[in-house]
C-alpha cells in the first residue's frame, strides 16, 4: 500500500498541518475542501495511520501524526531540491540575479565578484540589497533574493542551505574622547564599566530575531537601522558598538577610534565569525548566479592566503 502514496497527498498533509484546518489548508492550496479531506483520509488509510485527531473543534495532529509531519515535510524538501536541479542543467542565462548581502560583509567583495560575473554575462540585471541581521535570511524565504552572504549562526531555516565562506571580524571600538576610551588608557575595562554607557547597535528590520538580542551588553541602547548610522553615531562620540574590522581599519590606523580596553569582549576586543553564502534548496542556480559564486569563492581565497 505504501507505494501508491503519492506527491499530492504528502503536499496536502503538510498545507493541512500547517494551516491548522482543512478549510485553510484548501484555501492554501486553492482547492475544494471536499478534496483536500479525500486526500488526507487515503493518507491515513495507506499508511494505516489516524494523522488526525478530528474530535475538537479543529483537527488536531495525533503523536504518530506529528511523527509522520517532519518526515513528510523532509521528502518534499529533497523533491523540491532535484526539481531545482534539474531545472538548473538546462537552464538559460538568467534575466536577472538578486543577492542579499549581510551588513557584517565587505560588500566590495560581493562587487568584485558581481563584475566578473558580469564579464561572462554582461546581459544580466543585478539587484543587490545589503541587510542587518534576519533581513538576508527573510529575502530567501520571501523569494527577493536568489543568494544570499550572511554572517553568524544566528538565523537558519530547514529551507536554505549554507556554505562557509570566510571570517568575518568585528571589533569593539569608541570614539577617543569618550569616557570608555579614557578609563583604558588607565586599566582594563570591566563589563561593569561597559554597561554604564550607551551601546549603539542595530534592529533587526525583520522579525527573525523577535524576542532576541545579540551581544547587547548595555542596558541602555540607541538602535540604527544601517551600519553607516552606527558608524557615525560612534564617530562622534555618542556611544560604543561592535564594527567590521574591514569597515574600521583606517579609523583605527588614524586614531578617529580606538579599541576598548577589555578582554570582555574577545581578545584585543575583537570577536571572530563565520561568513555564508545562503540559497533556497528549491531554488536552482543559473549560469550567472554559478558565475558569481564562483569568483566569490576566489575572491574570499584570496583573501585568507
Amino acid at each position: 500500500m505504501l507505494d501508491a502514496l503519492t506527491l499530492d497527498q504528502i503536499r496536502t498533509f503538510v498545507a493541512v498541518a500547517g494551516s491548522g484546518s482543512f478549510r485553510a489548508g484548501a484555501s492554501h492550496l486553492s482547492r475544494a475542501q471536499s478534496g483536500v479531506s479525500t486526500a488526507v483520509a487515503n493518507l491515513e488509510a495507506q499508511l494505516g495511520l489516524l494523522l488526525f485527531d478530528r474530535s475538537g473543534h479543529r483537527p488536531k495532529l495525533t503523536p504518530q501524526g506529528e511523527a509522520i509531519l517532519a518526515d513528510a515535510r523532509d521528502i518534499l524538501l529533497r523533491v523540491d531540491a532535484m526539481r531545482a536541479r534539474a531545472r538548473g542543467f538546462g537552464e538559460d542565462v538568467e534575466l536577472d540575479l538578486s543577492i542579499a548581502v549581510d551588513t557584517l560583509f565587505p560588500v566590495t567583495v560581493a562587487g568584485l565578484a558581481i563584475a566578473a560575473m558580469r564579464r561572462l554575462h554582461p546581459s544580466v540585471t543585478i539587484r543587490l540589497s545589503v541587510e542587518p541581521l534576519g533581513g538576508p535570511l527573510q529575502a530567501l524565504i520571501e523569494k527577493r533574493a536568489t543568494l544570499a552572504i550572511m554572517v553568524g549562526e544566528d538565523f537558519r531555516d530547514p529551507r536554505v542551505v549554507f556554505e562557509a565562506l570566510a571570517p568575518v571580524h568585528q571589533v569593539a571600538v569608541v570614539a577617543p574622547g569618550h569616557p570608555l576610551a579614557t578609563l583604558g588608557s588607565e586599566r582594563q575595562v570591566e563589563v561593569s564599566d561597559i554597561a554604564n554607557h550607551l551601546q549603539i547597535v542595530l534592529a533587526d528590520p525583520t522579525a527573525q530575531s523577535q524576542g532576541r538580542d545579540f551581544g547587547v551588553i548595555s542596558p541602555q541602547t540607541c538602535r540604527v537601522n544601517t551600519q553607516d548610522a552606527k558608524h557615525a553615531l560612534i564617530v562622534t562620540g555618542v556611544g560604543w558598538g561592535r564594527l567590521p574590522l574591514w569597515r574600521v581599519r583606517e579609523d583605527l590606523e588614524s586614531g578617529r577610534l580606538v579599541r576598548l580596553a577589555t578582554k570582555s569582549l574577545g581578545r584585543r576586543s575583537q570577536l571572530e565569525s563565520e561568513s555564508y553564502l545562503a540559497r533556497r534548496l528549491d531554488e536552482p542556480f543559473g549560469p550567472a548566479a554559478r558565475s558569481f559564486v564562483n569568483a566569490l569563492n576566489l575572491l574570499v581565497a584570496d583573501r585568507r592566503a
